[in-house]
C-alpha cells in the first residue's frame, strides 16, 4: 500500500494538540511529527508518498458511529450490497470510518436478513467506510414507548432468535437495544453479556430499581439517552435517571438539538464521566438528502427543515444527521473542547467495541481511521480507513 504524508494540520492525538505531520504506511499511522522535519519528512511526491496539505485544518480520529440507520436513501434495512456502499460512502464523506448497521423493529426474517448481509458486506472489500457489525434496536421494546419502531413487530424477549443468529452468524450482532423491564429480558441481558454483546436499555418504561437490576445483570449501555425512556423525576428517577447516576452506563446521545435541549445535554455531558458518553447519529435513509417523505421500517416519516417526525403522531424518527455535526455541535452547546468531543465521537465507542487498541485514536501503530476537516470543522476534507483514502472533498 502506498505511502501518506499529511502535512501542515492540527492533529487531535491521545493527550494533545499537535501541529505538524503524520505518515501512514500500509493501513497504519507510523510517525507523527511536531513541526516539519524536512531530513526525515519528504519534501515532494516521490517513492510512492502522497503528500495532502491539511490548510492549517484539523486531523481528528474516525468517527464511530454505534448507531446508525441509514443515508443518502438507503437503509440497513434493505438488506443490499448496493445500499451499504450508499451508506458507508456517504457517511465517510462526513468523517465516520466505522459504523453498526442499526436495524429497527421487524419481523425475524427482516432482522436477519440484515445480518446475514452485514456479515457478507464484512466478508466483501467494503470500500468505504466499515461495517463493525449490527446493532439490534428491537423489537424486545416496551409498548409504551415504541418511538418510530413498528409496534406491529413489538415482541417478548426471545434468547432464541438471539442464540440463532450468533450461532450462523458467530460475533456478528454486537449491540442488541431492549426494555429490561419485560419478562424474560433479564436472562437475556446476563446472556448477552457472557457472550460478549453489548446489552442496551432502549424504547423502555423501565422503573430506576429496574434499570438497576438489569445492570447487575449485565446491562452496560443506554441507547438515545432522554428519548423513548421513561424521564427523571425526583421520587423515580426512572430509566433517566439511572443512566446519570450509575457510572456502569455508557450513555449514547443524539446532539442535534431537536433529540435533546442544550440544557440537558449540559447535565448529561456534567453528570457522566468522559469516557462513558457517546455521540450517535441514529440517521435514518433521509440524511445527506433534502425535506420530503421517507420509509422508516414501514412507517412514513416527514422530514421539514431536517427534522423527521413520523407522518402520523409526529414522533422524532431518528435524525438527518451526521457524526460531524454532532461533534460541532456538542461542543457548542456544552462548551468542552475538540479534544474531549473527540473521544465521545471515536475513543469511548472504539472501547465499547473493544477496537481500542486498533482505532478510536490517534497514535503511532494504529490503524489510520482519519478525517480531515477545515479550520472551522464545517467539512470533511479527507477520510481514510485503514490508510486508504475513501472520500476527498
Amino acid at each position: 500500500m502506498e505511502k501518506c504524508w499529511i502535512r501542515n494540520v492540527h492533529i487531535v492525538a491521545e493527550d494533545a494538540i499537535i501541529e505538524g505531520s503524520l505518515m501512514i504506511e500500509d493501513g497504519l499511522i507510523v510517525s507523527i511529527t511536531q513541526g516539519e522535519d524536512s531530513s526525515s519528512l519528504p519534501a515532494k511526491e516521490a517513492d510512492n508518498v502522497t503528500i495532502v496539505d491539511g490548510k492549517g485544518g484539523w486531523l481528528l480520529p474516525g468517527f464511530i458511529d454505534l448507531h446508525v440507520h441509514g443515508g443518502y436513501g438507503a437503509d440497513f434495512m434493505d438488506a443490499a450490497h448496493e445500499a451499504y456502499d450508499t451508506i458507508t460512502s456517504f457517511h465517510a464523506s462526513k468523517g465516520t470510518t466505522t459504523m453498526l448497521a442499526t436495524t429497527v423493529t421487524a419481523s425475524p426474517e427482516a432482522i436477519e436478513a440484515v445480518i446475514d448481509a452485514t456479515a457478507s458486506y464484512i466478508e466483501a472489500s467494503m470500500p468505504y467506510a466499515s461495517l463493525a457489525g449490527v446493532h439490534v434496536e428491537g423489537p424486545f421494546i416496551s409498548e409504551r414507548w415504541p418511538g418510530a419502531q413498528n409496534p406491529a413487530y413489538i415482541t417478548a424477549p426471545r434468547l432464541d432468535w438471539l442464540q440463532r443468529w450468533n450461532r450462523e452468524k458467530p460475533g456478528i450482532v454486537k449491540l442488541l437495544t431492549l426494555a429490561p423491564e419485560k419478562e424474560g429480558a433479564l436472562p437475556l441481558v446476563s446472556w448477552l453479556a457472557e457472550h460478549g454483546i453489548i446489552a442496551a436499555c432502549g424504547h423502555t418504561d423501565a422503573l430506576y430499581e429496574e434499570i438497576e437490576a438489569a445492570v447487575d445483570a449485565g446491562l452496560s449501555h443506554a441507547v438515545h439517552t432522554f428519548n423513548a425512556m421513561r424521564g427523571l423525576h425526583h421520587r423515580e428517577p426512572g430509566t433517566a435517571g439511572a443512566v446519570l447516576t450509575d457510572d456502569r452506563i455508557y450513555a449514547e446521545l443524539i446532539a442535534d438539538g431537536h433529540h435533546v435541549h442544550p440544557a440537558a445535554i449540559r447535565l448529561l455531558a456534567a453528570s457522566k464521566p468522559g469516557d462513558k458518553l457517546i455521540l450517535i447519529t441514529d440517521a435514518m435513509s433521509a440524511a445527506g438528502l433534502g425535506d420530503g417523505q421517507y420509509d422508516l421500517g414501514g412507517l412514513t416519516v416527514d422530514v421539514q427543515s431536517g427534522v423527521a417526525r413520523l407522518s402520523e403522531g409526529g414522533s422524532l424518527a431518528g435524525s438527518t444527521l451526521t457524526m460531524l455535526d454532532a461533534v460541532r455541535n456538542m461542543m457548542a452547546y456544552t462548551g468542552l473542547n475538540l479534544m474531549q468531543v473527540s473521544r465521545m465521537a471515536s475513543a469511548n465507542p472504539a472501547a465499547r467495541l473493544g477496537l481500542q487498541q486498533l482505532t478510536g485514536s490517534i497514535a503511532s501503530g494504529k490503524q489510520a481511521d482519519l478525517v480531515l476537516t477545515d479550520q472551522s470543522l464545517l467539512s470533511v476534507q479527507g477520510t481514510w480507513v485503514r490508510g486508504r483514502r475513501v472520500y476527498s472533498g
